[in-house]
């Protein structure tokens, strides 16, 4: 017998609540953006998303919850599970990933990390807490485990894994600046992460 519906309402409110509010982040910015327009957007009352959502910093990191974090727990998930060698879950599973992100939920809140983080510490240290250090262990699982196969010499790159998303943020980066001219995302990807396969091969230095 299936639920009431306002039971199923009222269990959809956080999620309908954290979509307005990135759509409102999206247009305005996080500093522009009032509760008020976020409850009107979800077709709530302001107090009944006070009720979710003491702050308008904990709605951000709701937002940061629903739709970032997921994805990371997805990453850590598949490597988990994979039987993959290093490399193929690279240029498989792992490219595939990171070909979405330029043009989803995640680039809109990149892109107020870079435009406003600096002015409210507390957001940016809750991204690298939930979302960048725990993308960087995932990365490293990868590069170690192709270290102990034989696949990959140690080198740079695995004290670095952030240049395997470095050409996500080149990419939203250049999209805000210079839309229009903006290169190909997934070739720009793809190119990165075959350089520093082969640079982990020793085919170049």
């Amino acid at each position: 017998m299936p639920e009431p519906r306002f039971r199923r309402r009222k269990e959809d409110r956080p999620q309908e609540i954290t979509e307005a509010a990135l759509a409102a982040f999206a247009e305005k910015g996080y500093a522009a953006t009032k509760v008020d327009e976020v409850a009107k957007r979800a077709g709530v009352s302001k107090g009944l998303l006070y009720l979710y959502f003491k702050t308008k910093e904990d709605l951000f990191k709701a937002v940061i919850r629903s739709f970032v974090v997921p994805k990371i727990d997805e990453l850590t998930a598949i490597i988990d599970s994979s039987e993959l060698t290093s490399e193929e879950f690279l240029r498989g599973p792992f490219l595939d990933f990171v070909k979405t992100l330029p043009g989803s939920p995640i680039s809109v809140l990149v892109r107020l990390m870079i435009s406003e983080g600096p002015k409210h510490p507390d957001l940016l240290q809750f991204y690298w807490e939930n979302v960048v250090s725990r993308g960087l262990v995932a990365l490293n699982v990868i590069l170690e485990r192709g270290i102990e196969t034989g696949e990959f010499r140690r080198c740079v790159v695995h004290d670095l894994p952030h240049l395997f998303v470095m050409p996500v943020l080149f990419s939203v980066i250049f999209k805000l600046l210079f839309e229009k001219h903006c290169p190909d995302t997934d070739q720009l990807i793809e190119a990165q992460i075959d350089l520093l396969i082969a640079h982990m091969k020793g085919e170049i230095e």
